[in-house]
């Protein structure tokens, strides 16, 4: 077994889904293993990691807009908001998502369906650089 690490640095522009599909590949594609693990974790408490599908650009905004009602900017509602309107909110989807995702390797490409891409999830108003520590396990 092989292990091969590294630290993608993701630049968001604005809240909402960025899909990083093709830059996890293109690392995958260097590492030259062809089964094994992937492990993605984002470093970061006001961004999260999704597997969503990446033909239909409506399931982006459909799911922008549930977790907007779901976990609102409202100064009224939260007592954290050091970073400012957008911290607690922005706190709030990260719990409700996920930091870490694990994606089988299978003949050196990652085992997503057919539909399926990895996306950040930038929970914050304005853009960020985002830090995602890939870890591969595999032959």
């Amino acid at each position: 077994m092989r292990q091969a690490t590294t630290v993608l640095k993701i630049r968001t522009q604005r809240r909402g889904l960025l899909e990083v599909t093709t830059d996890v590949n293109s690392w995958l594609q260097d590492q030259a293993m062809t089964t094994g693990l992937l492990t993605l974790f984002c470093r970061h408490t006001s961004a999260s990691l999704l597997i969503q599908e990446n033909a239909a650009p409506e399931v982006r905004s459909d799911l922008e807009a549930f977790f907007e009602q779901l976990a609102p900017e409202d100064p009224t509602r939260y007592a954290h908001d050091d970073e400012g309107p957008d911290d607690m909110p922005a706190h709030l989807r990260t719990a409700l998502t996920q930091v870490q995702l694990s994606v089988p390797v299978t003949d050196g490409r990652l085992a997503l369906g057919t539909w399926q891409g990895i996306y950040v999830f930038e929970h914050r108003r304005r853009g960020h650089v985002r830090e995602i520590a890939l870890h591969l396990l595999g032959e």
